[in-house]
């Protein structure tokens, strides 16, 4: 069975290019919590060192086995990778794999060594230009386990060194227990300056992401990403 959640970004919270000016460090505090919440990593204003939630804490089985990203308007799609690829192949730690089918861009994976367990991190490697688009469509396809989900809620930060870029807030809905879910993501790109593009190309993987997903308030799933933007036109 299939359930496909539509286009979601009601909650958007954009914080353009804000400075990290609290200097509390949430990440430590909230390492010694039973329960994390929206509320707290809303706080973090810093990429993390550390993963908030252990893999263990995903015991909703959500599993995430399709990602796709698309230029709007033109529909392009511009990166697209499944778990079917992921298991036919063998990974060495950040080991470089070019994606089949004509895709403009490639990825590395530098957590791999289980699949059943949950992939954390991820490393993209995009074209110069993908900073110049001004809004882009990411689909992502999951499973859910045998419980059926109230509230499934992630929310990203996005950041280049210790500035933190721009936030996002999204709601995946209500999910059916044993389904295929479907459910895009649209994401209006922040605003960059000359400047600001250029030191992102010359800085390789100096942007990053973490992604926080939430089951009715409380993390259950903590993954990272980073980001180069220096692939060959």
């Amino acid at each position: 069975m299939i359930s496909d959640h539509h286009t979601n970004n009601k909650k958007l919270n954009t914080m353009h290019n804000a400075k990290n000016r609290d200097n509390t460090d949430y990440e430590t505090i909230f390492l010694n919590k039973k329960i994390i919440t929206p509320e707290d990593v809303m706080k973090i204003r810093m990429p993390t060192r550390n993963y908030l939630c252990p893999m263990e804490a995903n015991v909703f089985g959500i599993d995430f086995t399709r990602f796709q990203i698309r230029e709007i308007p033109s529909n392009r799609v511009i990166f697209q990778i499944n778990k079917s690829f992921w298991r036919e192949h063998e990974f060495s730690k950040d080991a470089s794999l070019l994606l089949p089918n004509g895709s403009e861009n490639n990825v590395q994976l530098s957590h791999l060594a289980d699949y059943t367990s949950q992939q954390r991190s991820i490393k993209y490697r995009f074209r110069p230009d993908f900073l110049k688009l001004k809004t882009i469509g990411t689909t992502v396809e999951f499973t859910v386990g045998n419980h059926e989900i109230q509230d499934f809620r992630m929310i990203e930060h996005h950041f280049f060194r210790d500035t933190l870029i721009k936030s996002f807030d999204f709601d995946f809905g209500f999910c059916i227990p044993n389904t295929v879910n479907t459910c895009e993501h649209i994401y209006e790109m922040p605003k960059m300056t000359h400047h600001q593009i250029r030191d992102m190309v010359k800085n390789p993987y100096e942007t990053k992401s973490d992604s926080y997903y939430f089951v009715n308030g409380n993390l259950f799933m903590h993954n990272k990403a980073e980001y180069a933007f220096d692939l060959d036109t």
